[in-house]
């Protein structure tokens, strides 16, 4: 389960994220909070805000991603890192000395989203850079679980630190926490990374990252879950805040809290997919999301606070299943030299569906309640896998090899 903390240059590149990851939480929570409180509960001003910060990464995903097939990832982690630290400083002090306006936390959402979108892919296939081939899908689990260890601390901390002294000394937290990812990066041993070698500038390498894909049926569907999730799924800063506020009439330290418990069955999941020796087939990502979706839908229909804390480690099981399992597909589904542009059209879909998503989230509390959010979205989520699909099938009827669901050929592509 462990393997991968045995290579000196993982191990440190592990603890650097897993403390900057814990920061990240914290002003995940702090942020939402803090709209909250400026717009005066409305939901559709949260939704507003996630979709401002996870926009770049639809609009800048795959140019990150050439910029990570091209560049040294490690000098252009350091550049992303220090911008997003910056980001959060800015809109720490602005909180803090009592300037902040809703508008202020737009433009700082969507600065920081810039951050983002250019770090996720380079973050994410720099992690076959610091661990070996062999380990590749144990360090990728360990991946997650530091990153949904962090979200079982940082929740539950956030709250802790906004009823004592406010969202903004929350959100300057996290400006701090980039201290551990850039002093990780900067003790790394060079001559130890796995770097391949990189892509050399030419015409038409962005359009070769969708040719790839779009040739792939395989990567195609998986792409298609990534969409489905994080556009109508994973807006649990939004479903949780509204809960706690709307449906069950508490406060910071709740939602907090539920962050917390919601993260304790995201490690148990991120562990379980940290055992696999292989990555998974392709039937089980769908199936996962089709789980997951199913689990969202019930922790909608909870009656209390007791009873939604109580679902939430099981969604939070299933839904880290779902999203390493996704990851490990295409990580390791596709060449090296063409890692980072694959998987920065992964997070695009991945996190680039939620300036739709939660928008529509939060109008749908608007409209229907808090718990629609939670019901609509699994339905939706399910749908689109559906037609995704439906529509590959179509393309690719399952008589041909080329079909990703009539037989799992892909596992060993590459």
């Amino acid at each position: 389960m462990f393997a991968s903390l045995a290579i000196r240059n993982y191990r440190i590149y592990f603890f650097g994220a897993f403390l900057s990851n814990i920061g990240t939480w914290i002003q995940r929570v702090a942020q939402d909070w803090l709209v909250l409180e400026l717009s005066h509960g409305s939901a559709v001003a949260v939704g507003v805000t996630t979709a401002l910060q996870f926009l770049p990464s639809l609009l800048l995903g795959p140019f990150g991603g050439l910029l990570a097939d091209r560049l040294d990832k490690r000098l252009l982690l350091c550049v992303t890192q220090l911008w997003m630290a910056l980001s959060a400083l800015a809109l720490g002090l602005l909180t803090v000395t009592g300037v902040a306006q809703t508008w202020h936390v737009y433009v700082a959402a969507f600065v920081f989203g810039i951050g983002s979108a250019l770090d996720v892919p380079a973050r994410q296939s720099f992690v076959s850079e610091v661990a070996t081939r062999e380990l590749l899908t144990n360090a990728i689990g360990l991946n997650s679980t530091s990153f949904n260890a962090a979200r079982l601390i940082g929740p539950g901390v956030a709250g802790l630190i906004i009823a004592a002294w406010g969202s903004g000394w929350a959100i300057l937290t996290n400006a701090v926490s980039y201290l551990a990812m850039l002093g990780a990066l900067a003790m790394l041993d060079r001559r130890e990374l796995d770097t391949p070698t990189p892509v050399p500038r030419a015409k038409g390498q962005l359009r070769e990252g969708f040719r790839y894909v779009a040739s792939r049926p395989d990567l195609v569907v998986a792409l298609g879950v990534g969409f489905a999730v994080g556009t109508f799924a994973l807006n649990f800063q939004l479903t949780n805040a509204v809960m706690v506020r709307q449906a069950f009439h508490m406060g910071a330290e709740s939602y907090g809290v539920l962050g917390s418990i919601m993260a304790i069955g995201s490690v148990v999941g991120a562990l379980y997919a940290a055992r696999r020796e292989k990555a998974p087939r392709l039937r089980f990502v769908v199936g996962a999301a089709v789980l997951f979706a199913v689990m969202l839908a019930i922790s909608g229909l909870m009656p209390n606070y007791l009873s939604y804390a109580i679902s939430l480690p099981l969604v939070g099981v299933v839904a880290l299943t779902t999203m390493t399992s996704t990851n490990m597909f295409v990580q390791t589904n596709c060449e090296p030299q063409m890692r980072g542009r694959v998987m920065a059209l992964y997070f695009m879909v991945l996190m680039g569906g939620t300036p739709i998503g939660s928008p529509l989230m939060g109008w749908l509390a608007q409209a229907f309640g808090p718990r629609a959010p939670l019901i609509g979205g699994a339905i939706l989520q399910v749908l689109t896998i559906g037609m995704v699909i439906a529509a590959v099938i179509r393309r690719h009827p399952p008589s041909t090899d080329r079909n990703p669901l009539s037989a799992d050929k892909t596992d060993a592509t590459v």
